[in-house]
């Protein structure tokens, strides 16, 4: 029972005033007034105070039953239960854990798997599957009112900080929904070929895809990345053609355009007989055909339900429990939790279950306790069966690619595991150590090469595209992933935490070809959509950079824009963004996916044309010292800033580095100067972003890292005694 723990009174007029209040309280009665003879009345009571206590508790939690029938016989009238203050709280693993109700009076874990659809939103990048998800949710009874739904904002799943920074969605997340007695678990997944490997591991839990596509740009190389994954597995593919009410949209091009894909990527006969759905999620409408479209999400939602198969289930049965791990999420009371999908048998609270992988010995112990999404958040089940998608505790070693099964009777009767989650390999590699600048140790609170590696290993639980390995340096390692973006978005994460780090270049991850031994590099598939008056820019651009035309051609889409096509080395593709980018006045639209391992091109890629200007000492930089170090390039400090020998201060105009005295004041004597009135203005720096730094940087400098600033300096460990660059 409840268990009130209360002050002690400080005398006995005290004490007896409490308890005559209580006990009037809920007599609904007002209180007599105290008499005179408090003290002898509260030695007589005294003895039965605790029955009294025990007689109140009995009789509060009889009320409090009571009120909880009455909330829940409103809650099936209305539909929904509001949801409570948490669900505003944004939750730092990525998915929101706030307390809904379902919209349909069902008892959750215990729908039958043909009343439960599993997909996953999968598309290129910025063609709208969070909005369009967020049309979705609206559309649930998942809010209030209205109130509620302004209070939670526009792309509700994109909870993460960089996630609404950047305007893409970095991590995969899970919510579901209640439709017409259909429970539909959705699954909105990052849009960027750096993130693949978040798409790879969502589709383990999914018996469909919806793939979205902007009605005016069509299918982009991330769509056929992530297309090419799903009809794989033989899924049904949902297309939904998006921003349906853009001027310039042509459904009809892209709805061919998709056909001709899929028979590009050698789609069955059913997986091709494809239902399109013509939607707007920003105006949250949606119909069968592009010209008529109904006021909401109706059609989609039919077409989900027609059209994607319910899990297929082999077995019920307890022992035959199969559930691959495809997520981890933590909490602060329950510690460590997987996230699965279980496909075939059930499972229930406090059944013996083990973690098991084929040739690797098992890891046993107890179900504490089990989840089910229900719309933003979760719900605590008794049990779940096959078809449903939980979040489970219990087990603190768990590990995406684990497959759950029983351990009744010591696992005798236990099913097979299931094939481990496979992953692309990564591209990139670079590396991350302790801070041994001159102006380490000053701001962040997480210094030491321990913490560093605590932090880096502890992100694989989740990160299943990175890996992580130990260098000759025992201060360094060597951190690998999908791309720029998807190490970039790890160092800003480990800074915005508090840890201060020195960041290497990143660089290509070669391999050797076991048939013919021949040493091969990565090669991106890169698509640039830019005006014609500087196509002859981006493609100087790409030759420069040992790129092979693939085509070119004018858009059909009538905005007189040009569509060139290169297969590149990755090599080449580091640092490109960012000059393509200025050669195109930011108007030029880059697109990359991997494509394959191919032979080594022989010789260096040049990076930049330029060199850098270096500090030539320690100290603060002043305004005297700007006026003639801005005469030779491009700065990106400015007056006040502290500095040291050989840190990169700006942009030298010419090719090679060059030394500036950055620092040097002006000299201060009685005589007046024949210069005096005239007065020269120093330039703005320039800003430079985490990527912007990853991208400068060259073979022979490193970026320090801290909570607040970003410097790039050149590599001690590649300079000589007399600070020149070692041969």
């Amino acid at each position: 029972g409840n268990v009130v723990v209360r002050r002690k009174p400080k005398t006995l007029r005290h004490s007896e005033e409490w308890n005559r209040r209580t006990h009037f309280f809920h007599q609904k009665k007002p209180p007599p007034p105290l008499s005179s003879s408090c003290c002898s009345t509260h030695r007589q009571t005294t003895t039965s105070k605790p029955l009294f206590l025990q007689q109140q508790f009995k009789d509060m939690m009889s009320m409090k039953a009571t009120l909880l029938a009455l909330l829940a016989i409103v809650s099936l009238t209305n539909g929904f239960v509001a949801p409570n203050a948490a669900f505003a709280t944004r939750c730092s693993s990525g998915l929101c854990m706030a307390d809904t109700a379902v919209a349909e009076p069902l008892v959750l874990g215990e729908i039958a798997s043909e009343n439960i659809r599993n997909i996953a939103v999968i598309a290129h990048v910025d063609h709208g599957k969070t909005t369009l998800v967020d049309a979705l949710i609206r559309q649930s009874n998942v809010f209030r009112d209205d109130a509620q739904a302004s209070e939670a904002g526009e792309r509700v799943m994109d909870s993460e900080d960089q996630e609404r920074e950047r305007g893409i969605t970095i991590l995969a997340k899970n919510l579901a929904v209640m439709r017409d007695g259909v429970k539909i678990n959705i699954m909105d997944t990052p849009g960027h070929a750096d993130f693949g490997g978040e798409v790879e591991r969502v589709l383990n839990m999914c018996d469909g895809v919806l793939l979205v596509v902007d009605s005016v740009e069509g299918p982009k190389p991330q769509t056929r990345f992530v297309l090419d994954k799903a009809l794989r597995r033989g899924m049904k593919v949902l297309v939904v053609v998006n921003k349906i009410d853009r001027p310039a949209a042509r459904p009809d091009y892209v709805v061919d355009k998709v056909f001709d894909l899929m028979m590009e990527l050698g789609a069955s006969d059913e997986q091709i007989d494809f239902t399109t759905v013509f939607a707007s999620g920003l105006q949250g409408k949606s119909g069968m055909e592009p010209e008529n479209l109904t006021d909401d999400m109706k059609p989609l939602f039919e077409a989900v339900k027609d059209c994607i198969d319910p899990p297929k289930v082999e077995s019920t049965e307890g022992d035959a429990l199969q559930c691959l791990v495809s997520n981890i999420d933590y909490d602060n009371f329950k510690g460590k939790m997987g996230i699965a999908r279980i496909t075939n048998g059930s499972v229930k609270v406090g059944q013996p279950v083990a973690l098991a992988r084929p040739g690797v010995a098992k890891k046993t112990g107890r179900m504490n306790s089990l989840f089910v999404f229900d719309n933003l958040g979760k719900r605590e089940v008794e049990s779940a069966s096959a078809g449903e998608i939980i979040m489970f505790s219990g087990l603190d070693d768990v590990e995406i690619g684990d497959t759950l099964v029983t351990n009744e009777a010591g696992g005798a009767n236990a099913a097979e595991p299931l094939p481990p989650i496979a992953v692309e390999q990564p591209t990139v590699r670079m590396t991350i150590g302790v801070n041994k600048s001159p102006l380490a140790g000053r701001e962040g609170k997480f210094l030491t090469s321990r913490m560093i590696r605590d932090r880096l290993f502890k992100e694989l639980d989740r990160n299943v595209a990175l890996k992580v390995e130990e260098t000759e340096s025992a201060d360094k390692y060597a951190v690998s992933g999908r791309g720029q973006l998807h190490l970039t978005v790890l160092i800003e994460t480990m800074r915005r935490e508090g840890f201060e780090m020195e960041v290497g270049p990143p660089v290509v991850i070669y391999k050797e070809n076991e048939e013919t031994g021949v040493l091969e590099e990565p090669f991106e598939m890169v698509e640039v959509r830019v005006p014609e008056e500087y196509s002859g820019s981006v493609i100087d651009l790409f030759n420069t950079r040992n790129g092979e035309l693939q085509d070119m051609g004018l858009d059909d889409g009538g905005e007189a824009m040009s569509v060139i096509k290169y297969l590149m080395p990755t090599r080449g593709m580091l640092g490109l963004r960012s000059e393509m980018l200025t050669a195109t006045r930011g108007t030029a639209i880059i697109d990359a996916v991997f494509d394959s391992y191919r032979e080594k091109i022989k010789g260096d890629i040049q990076s930049r044309d330029k060199g850098s200007l270096l500090a030539f000492e320690d100290g603060v930089i002043t305004s005297f010292g700007l006026e003639n170090a801005q005469d030779r390039g491009k700065l990106f400090v400015k007056a006040g800033d502290e500095t040291y020998k050989n840190m990169i201060v700006g942009i030298h105009q010419r090719p090679g580095d060059l030394a500036v005295n950055v620092c040097k004041t002006k000299q201060l004597t009685n005589m007046r100067s024949a210069t005096k009135g005239i007065t020269v203005g120093i330039t703005a720096p320039i800003d430079m972003s985490l990527d912007a730094c990853v991208e400068y940087i060259a073979s022979d400098e490193i970026l320090e890292c801290t909570p607040t600033k970003f410097r790039m300096a050149k590599n001690p460990d590649m300079m000589g005694k007399n600070g020149k660059k070692k041969n």
